[in-house]
């Protein structure tokens, strides 16, 4: 139980976090580009990498800070820090093959995806509005 509220706690205040950084930097930058998603991706990653390497090596945290953290917190700031990280291991694993096809393939499936979802939700409006 101890487990489930560390990531709950962790992920409400990432994802106020994310909420928050994002609309105050999209409101000083305008609607142009998406800079508050992005900062927010960079700065995800940078923690992750930063909280899991530390955390791994120095086995100073416990299990249930160490999800508050990453799973949690980062989690609810953003996935594209798991992505990252999970990229930046294989390539530091040296499976330089396999690092490739999860980046491209991770960011193409999610497109393709992301287009998919566009597709249903308009199917679902149109069916909504013959009833």
């Amino acid at each position: 139980m101890k487990m489930f509220w560390a990531v709950a706690i962790g992920a409400a205040a990432g994802g106020v976090c994310r909420y928050y950084l994002g609309a105050f930097v999209q409101q000083h930058t305008g609607a142009a580009f998406p800079y508050g998603t992005l900062l927010i991706n960079i700065t995800g990653s940078l923690v992750l990498g930063f909280l899991l390497r530390y955390a791994l090596t120095t086995q100073t945290w416990s299990i249930e800070l160490r999800a508050l953290l990453t799973t949690g917190f980062c989690g609810g700031y953003t996935t594209f820090s798991t992505y990252s990280y999970e990229t930046a291991m294989l390539l530091e694993d040296g499976e330089y093959q396999r690092a490739a096809v999860y980046a491209v393939g991770s960011v193409v499936a999610a497109l393709v995806f992301t287009f998919v979802g566009f597709i249903l939700a308009r199917e679902l409006i149109a069916w909504r509005e013959h009833f």
